[in-house]
This record gives C-alpha cells, sequence and structure tokens, in this order.
C-alpha cells in the first residue's frame, strides 16, 4: 500500500527576513544590463504553418542565453504569448505545437544548458550544488533570472500581446513557472507540473532520488556546511516565492513521485498567493504528474486565460 500524502504537510523553510531585498537588488542588477536580443530565423524547422526562430538575449553576469522561438505563421495581429520552462536534465523543445495552438512560443535555455553553456558550464550533476553556500553566486540566482528575462523578450516583440503571457513548465520547469509567476507581474497565467525546487530540505528527506540527492551527496562530504546551505536555499525555494503568485495558476502532482514528493507541492500550493488556484493530484502516478490526463486541462486553462476562450 502506498504512503498516504498529508495534504497539510508543513514545510521547515523559513523566508529569510531580506528576501524580498534580496531579489529587489538581482532584479535591478538585471535591468541595468541592455537585452540584445538576436533572432536568426530558421528556415529547415520552418513550416507552412509555423515560423521558428534561434534567439539569444543577455541576462544577469552578461551570459548569452539561447531559446527556440516559434510563432503561427501570416498572423498578422498581437497574439498572445507562451513561455516554456525545461526540466533538470532536458533541453529545452522547439515548441512549434503551441504555436500551432495560437500562441507566440518561447522555449528558454537557461545557463548551463547545452545551447546557452559557453559561459557557465558547471555539469549535471552539479547545478544544484554549485555554490550552494552563497546566495550571491548560487547556480540558481542567475539561472532564476534567465527564465525572467524571456519575459523581457516577449514583450519586446510586436507580434506579442503582452497583456496575455502565460508560462508553464514540469519539474524544473514547473519550479522556475513558480518564479516566473511570482517575481514577474506581466504573468498573467501559470502552469506548475510536479514542482521542483519547493521545499527543498524537506524534499531531500523525503525522497533519496536525483536531482535531490545531489545535496545529501554534498552533505555527506561536507557536513559543517549544512547550515550555509539552508540559508542559501531558503532564498531560492519556490515556497517562499508563492504568496507573491496573484495570477491564476494551475498545479499538477503526481501522489506516488518519488523525484519531487508530494508532500512538498502541497505545501506550495498553501502558500500561492492567488484567489485562482486550482491543484490535481493524481493517484497511481509519479513524477510525471498525470500528464496524459492534465495536458487537457493545461489546454483549455490558457485558452481561456490567453485566446479568452470560454
Amino acid at each position: 500500500m502506498p504512503k498516504a500524502v498529508s495534504t497539510d504537510y508543513q514545510s521547515r523553510v523559513r523566508k529569510p527576513d531580506d528576501f524580498d531585498a534580496f531579489w529587489q537588488d538581482v532584479l535591478r542588477q538585471a535591468a541595468a544590463i541592455p537585452l540584445e536580443a538576436e533572432v536568426v530565423p530558421d528556415p529547415l524547422r520552418t513550416s507552412n504553418d509555423v515560423e521558428v526562430f534561434e534567439v539569444f538575449y543577455t541576462s544577469l553576469d552578461h551570459v548569452r542565453i539561447a531559446s527556440w522561438y516559434c510563432r503561427p505563421a501570416r498572423r498578422a495581429d498581437r497574439s498572445p504569448a507562451i513561455m516554456l520552462l525545461p526540466g533538470y536534465q532536458m533541453d529545452p523543445p522547439i515548441p512549434k505545437e503551441w504555436a500551432r495552438k495560437g500562441y507566440n512560443a518561447l522555449s528558454v535555455a537557461p545557463r548551463g544548458k547545452l545551447r546557452s553553456n559557453r559561459q557557465f558550464n558547471p555539469g549535471y550533476p552539479n547545478l544544484l550544488t554549485h555554490n550552494i553556500v552563497d546566495r550571491h553566486t548560487y547556480a540558481y540566482r542567475g539561472f532564476y533570472v534567465d527564465a525572467w528575462r524571456g519575459i523581457d523578450f516577449l514583450l519586446s516583440r510586436p507580434e506579442v500581446d503582452g497583456t496575455r503571457i502565460g508560462v508553464a513548465g514540469s519539474s524544473q520547469g514547473g519550479g522556475l513557472a513558480i518564479t516566473t509567476a511570482a517575481m514577474r507581474p506581466e504573468v498573467r497565467a501559470a502552469a506548475a507540473g510536479v514542482p521542483y525546487l519547493c521545499g527543498i530540505m524537506d524534499a531531500i528527506e523525503l525522497t533519496h532520488t536525483y536531482p535531490y540527492e545531489e545535496i545529501n551527496d554534498y552533505l555527506r562530504l561536507h557536513p559543517e556546511r549544512r547550515t550555509e546551505v539552508e540559508t542559501t536555499l531558503a532564498y531560492f525555494d519556490g515556497i517562499n516565492f508563492a504568496e507573491r503568485i496573484t495570477c491564476p495558476i494551475v498545479v499538477n502532482i503526481g501522489l506516488q513521485d518519488n523525484v519531487c514528493p508530494p508532500e512538498t507541492g502541497y505545501a506550495l500550493f498553501n502558500r500561492i498567493g492567488a484567489r485562482d488556484k486550482q491543484l490535481d493530484p493524481y493517484d497511481g502516478h509519479g513524477h510525471d504528474g498525470g500528464r496524459s490526463r492534465h495536458g487537457a486541462i493545461v489546454d483549455r486553462f490558457f485558452a481561456q486565460h490567453l485566446l479568452n476562450e470560454r
């Protein structure tokens, strides 16, 4: 029998007193760096119904970030946009299917990903623990901003309706959807699947599956650094971002997920500040989070909030 999951699980993470000040300072640093967006047509991957582009822009620490960008072909009016965020080890796919649904779609490869690793490449495993005892140089400081800067790219595009932008992702992409929706008020709808980087110090006790096990490996090697690790991760834990989310959001979790424990999904959802929020737990599902069933829900959710379909 699978163990019962507590729907009111209490995370041990505590929000640092200077959490908001820390991230506002990071945003100020990022805003001072010109985006310098480059949009390169990709005729090989372009089709009759979807135009495909390679996109590059500059993020925190002047790191160049690569993305795929797709838009519906031959569409003259301004249309909504979706930003897709990748899992921990996956390389961002070309989001042609989203363009076919009527969205301008940006699929971001934050620093360290295959197409964005010339200036920063800690490798996998290692991203999760790279500079983990210093919040000012921890890998996810720049990684988070790389995603947030994708919103700036979308806002710069004449074909994008800046009042209709959504974010979506699963696993690490789900965690990035949480932080992006929290820190970028331009986001009008978010879908976060089996969100990673939420309840991080809880998760390393609830599961011993990678990637979270990277932290346990690190602490076995450096047990004296546990307090420093906890202090740093509190600034990056999605649960501490959650109350800032005001846009409609849908979250899905797998009740037998041994990668991102469902307890942390409930703890996250309970902290989300948005009034319009929905949690879909899938019994009998692990880290897929019921994707085969949930995909249609996500499609309807974005159609309602971004395409204005009822």
